[in-house]
């Protein structure tokens, strides 16, 4: 080396340092330029003439053995990284490029050694620059981890491309035997490496796996074929040679473990999860994705095995799973006095991530946003979708990233794997120095360590907050219930009569028939059957429900309600973990089914909806937002999930049925406003529908052409009758509906791409039985609505879709009266807004028109008398005639509405307020400013037809499917019933009134 380049920097600049650890920069100076007199390389010209580059590397070499040691041994790597300006820039999109550049001297004979030797002289050179960037704080700690996971990337997917050439020329090219195709090994990064978040010194997790079965052209399986590339793989990264290794491989992530084959077909793998996982392993997968080999074949693995870690439920059982891994983990701190470890210690890395991934497996098969491999990612979609609040999400990321980047600097230190903090002094200056970048001259461990357990302090109360770890934690504890004897009770450890005594001090109104329920579920095939670990999940969970029901006034009845459920899901018990994490959904669930069978047999048909307990409605949303969550949710999972968009829908209207009737039952809303919400719902899912319905037909057969000649806008509308239309919908009403449009009867749709065109007078019908079809479908959720088209003109016979001009003519001509009176609660609900219009004002001009009062009286008391006689025929004196008595019943709500009806028909000629709403209130509300009765009379229809529904909602949460539950309590129909006698009565009173002018 000249002279002229020691004079010019005889040593490091080391003032901007700890005077402490001057002594180590110029031990490594020392050796620097002792090397450089045996093989000059350049270096100290370099740093003399760039005193900034020679600043950096003082502090580089003060943080980083690993690296100093590099830069004296390979000095030509620094000065290559300086020259091509690879120091400033991000790279990671470009590894790829530079590493196959590295391997084309490679020839076509293999070469194992010399592809390793290749391999790691890259590797070191990207370390050094990455150990540099990351102590000078010229990449953020995110930046740092996904460059790291991208060049682990490029060394998998280069390297595996390499060897798999080689072993085509060795072994002939594998086959798939069904298909033909030819086969590539499918890689996936597990761990960090998965989330684009590697450490400077990970570990890289691996999975291997091949599509199917078959053999090479030279008679090898695909099986041995791709043991032998996996092999070959793992020890190209991770065996140590004279140059070191590339990357630590660790396999045990794979199938049964160390013990299972090192590759095996997707058939094979999907089988395992499916058969065999365990809760850990579905914690591993969420951050699997395909990192080397076959792309496509690799998304098609992940689609496959997507189910195995997320549930289409709300799965509360993750919690569980992962407080199990981390009492465990605890234990393993402990026993190996690892409480200085940033990662698995108290309020470490791995807790950030428990509380993150917890949080996914929970609700990521509903949200498929969660469904994300980085943890940021995750973290960002956890705020937006208010799983946890916004400065929970970023107190939890900035202590995430802090131990991070105080991990990053522990690895870099000596490129080894390690998360535990040093013990020497000088090692802890050195970390702490790292960590003070920029202002390095202020270095302190003890302040770092504040800092430290601020951040660690943070992550374990959220943590804790989430999971409930306390160990000495139970779910008694956390339900506000001693349950020792109700446990003893469960596992049958008392006698009866001290069960008998425990229940009725508790409250149970019905102690021994309590008792007996629980020792037939206890005794029950089902329950004998139910592995070690359902079995225990019953054991927390029973004491729990039984201390919850003696809050209720009837607890044995609750008890008997509640059964259904907890029988109906007995074999899937994550619904039981649900209730046992949640105690107000606990109470939740119990105060609803102990009011309501409704609500216990919906339950019990539907547990899905359980998750829906977890939040308590203040008050119902607005139809706008039951729209913009509906589209939203649709949205997200993507155009082409038909069955998936089926279950939605369907999710969505039952959670808001469970909800509207949870409100009922908890007073806190009113009739008027639970028809409102049902019809809302209804509305938003019929948008939906028509919208996934047209965008279907469009795609495949191009637009329909309107009337005036154009296309490319749905010129069709659903109209609704009855108590859709009336906006007074109930927990089962049917969906009366009528289809309208507006295409030319005699054009084709518009073609796209290549699609054959039909009519477009057919695409319409096509559109109108594909609806019909979407809300009528059983799934495994059951069907959206019945839907009713029996309104339409001609009845049953008639078209399933008519034009606006058709439906128009068969009103003036042909309609009946009572179609005429079933246009009053008649309204577009969904589907082109201008037809929408158009309709509305068609239903005027259609109801306003004169009409002999006294012909349209005869016809609707006809009707009406018409009407009774039929359903008695059909009702005689069964279990739904409490419910008759008040729909259909003289001085009934078909008796009000038939007066509306009238009103409408008879008066709005004169009295236009009365054609403004569909709805027989604001009708009665408009009707007392036309003189039809007085405003007293008017007030008191509307008073008997609020209390009637009122009734009729609160008998349907008594009753199920299979009849009232309190069917045989006559008394108790009877005193429900009772009120109503003097409603009925006016009723009839101002139906006499009305009708009886007109009586001949």
């Amino acid at each position: 080396m000249p002279d002229n380049a020691v004079s010019a920097l005889d040593q490091l600049p080391c003032e901007h340092l700890p005077d402490a650890l001057t002594p180590i920069i110029e031990r490594y100076w020392q050796r620097l330029l002792e090397r450089e007199q045996e093989a000059p390389s350049g270096l100290p010209e370099l740093l003399a003439e760039q005193r900034r580059l020679a600043e950096q590397m003082a502090l580089v070499w003060a943080a980083s053995d690993y690296a100093a040691n590099l830069c004296i041994e390979k000095p030509t790597l620094l000065l290559e990284l300086v020259k091509s300006e690879e120091l400033l820039h991000l790279i990671r999109d470009d590894y790829h490029g530079q590493l196959q550049d590295s391997l084309a001297d490679l020839t076509d004979t293999p070469d194992e050694a010399g592809l390793k030797t290749l391999l790691r002289q890259f590797q070191q050179r990207q370390m050094l620059r990455l150990i540099w960037r990351d102590v000078c704080k010229l990449s953020s700690v995110r930046e740092t981890a996904a460059e790291v996971s991208a060049l682990a990337e490029a060394c998998l997917d280069v390297t595996l491309a390499q060897l798999h050439r080689w072993a085509v020329q060795t072994h002939g090219e594998p086959v798939a035997a069904r298909s033909g195709k030819a086969l590539q090994l499918v890689v996936l990064g597990m761990g960090k490496l998965g989330a684009s978040e590697l450490n400077l010194s990970s570990d890289i997790d691996l999975i291997f796996a091949y599509p199917e079965s078959g053999e090479t052209s030279k008679g090898i399986s695909c099986q041995q074929f791709f043991l032998r590339l996996g092999q070959q793989l793992v020890d190209a990264l991770d065996a140590v040679t004279a140059d070191g290794f590339v990357f630590r491989v660790d396999m045990r992530l794979r199938p049964y473990g160390s013990e299972g084959v090192l590759v095996c077909s997707f058939d094979a793998m999907e089988n395992y999860y499916q058969s065999q996982g365990r809760d850990w392993e579905r914690y591993a997968m969420i951050k699997a994705r395909t990192v080397a080999g076959d792309r496509e074949a690799g998304a098609e693995l992940m689609q496959r095995l997507r189910p195995f870690s997320y549930r289409r439920y709300l799965d509360f059982s993750a919690f569980e799973s992962l407080r199990s891994m981390k009492q465990q983990i605890n234990k393993q701190v402990r026993k190996k006095g690892m409480s200085q470890d940033i990662k698995l210690g108290a309020g470490g890395i791995r807790e950030v991530e428990f509380v993150v991934q917890a949080l996914q497996m929970v609700h990521g098969g509903r949200d498929k946003r969660l469904q994300q491999t980085s943890l940021y990612n995750a973290m960002d979609v956890l705020r937006e979708g208010e799983y946890l609040p916004a400065d929970t999400v970023q107190a939890l990321r900035n202590s995430y990233s802090f131990l991070r980047d105080l991990e990053h600097k522990l690895q870099g230190f000596a490129n080894k794997q390690t998360q535990s903090l040093p013990a020497s002094e000088q090692e802890q200056l050195r970390v702490a120095l790292a960590m003070a970048v920029p202002d390095v001259r202020h270095a302190d461990w003890s302040a770092l360590m504040s800092v430290l357990e601020q951040h660690r302090d943070i992550v374990r109360q959220h943590f804790t907050d989430v999971i409930h770890t306390d160990e000495d934690d139970d779910d008694a504890s956390r339900h506000d219930v001693d349950d020792d004897e109700l446990q003893g009770l469960w596992q049958q450890e008392l006698s009866e009569e001290a069960a008998t005594k425990l229940l009725a001090d508790l409250g149970y109104e019905a102690p021994a028939q309590t008792c007996e329920q629980l020792l037939a579920f206890r005794r029950d095939k089902v329950f004998q059957t139910l592995p070690a670990e359902s079995r225990a999940r019953f054991a927390r969970f029973m004491p729990l429900l039984l201390a919850t029901l003696a809050t209720e006034k009837t607890p044995s009845v609750g008890f008997s309600r509640v059964m259904k459920m907890v029988e109906s899901v007995a074999r899937r018990t994550a619904y039981i973990v649900l209730l046992a994490e949640n105690p107000g959904a606990m109470k939740q669930f119990v105060r609803l089914c102990t009011a309501s069978p409704f609500v216990a047999e919906f339950l019990s048909q539907h547990p899905v909806l359980l998750d829906e307990l977890l939040t308590v409605m203040e008050k119902p949303p607005e139809k706008s937002e039951l729209q913009a969550e509906l589209a939203q949710g649709l949205l997200r999972l993507g155009e082409n999930s038909f069955e998936e968009q089926m279950e939605y829908l369907r999710y969505f209207k039952m959670s808001h049925t469970l909800q509207v009737a949870a409100a009922q039952i908890t007073g806190t809303m009113t009739v008027m406003k639970v028809s409102d919400y049902l019809t809302f719902t209804a509305e938003a899912v019929l948008e939906q529908v028509l919208a996934l319905c047209w965008q279907h037909l469009t795609h495949k057969h191009g637009y329909p052409v309107n009337l005036s000649g154009e296309h490319g806008t749905m010129d069709f509308a659903a109209i609704a009758y009855g108590k859709l239309g009336g906006i007074e919908l109930s927990y089962i009403s049917d969906l009366d509906l009528v289809f309208l449009h507006d295409g030319a009867l005699d054009e084709d749709t518009v073609t796209s791409d290549g699609q054959k065109s039909i009519n477009s007078r057919e695409f319409y019908t096509r559109m109108a039985q594909r609806v019909i079809t979407m809300l009528g479908t059983h799934t495994v959720s059951g069907k959206l609505y019945e839907v009713d088209m029996r309104l339409r003109p001609s009845g049953e016979s008639g078209l399933l879709v008519s034009t606006l001009p058709a439906f128009e003519q068969y009103q003036q001509k042909d309609a009946w009266t009572w179609e005429k009176q079933a246009l009053v609660r008649s309204r577009a609900v969904a589907g082109s807004a201008a037809m929408a219009a158009d309709y509305e004002a068609l239903r005027a001009k259609i109801l306003s028109q004169p009409r002999d009062r006294a012909v349209l009286a005869e016809d609707v008391v006809k009707m009406r008398k018409r009407m009774r006689e039929e359903l008695t025929r059909k009702a005689g004196r069964n279990a739904s005639q409490p419910p008759f008595v008040i729909k259909q019943g003289e001085g009934g709500i078909v008796d009000i509405e038939f007066m509306v009806q009238f009103f409408v028909l008879s008066q709005s000629v004169d009295c236009p307020a009365l054609l403004t709403y569909s709805d027989n209130i604001r009708i009665l509300e408009a009707a007392a400013g036309c003189g039809v009765l007085s405003e007293a009379e008017i007030e008191r229809l509307i008073a008997a037809y609020l209390a009637l529904r009122a009734t009729l909602h609160e008998f349907a949460l008594q009753y199920t499917e299979s009849g009232p539950e309190s069917r045989a309590n006559d008394e108790a129909i009877a005193s429900a019933l009772a009120p109503l006698e003097k409603v009925q009565a006016d009723v009839i009173q101002l139906w006499q009134k009305v009708f009886s002018v007109y009586d001949n």
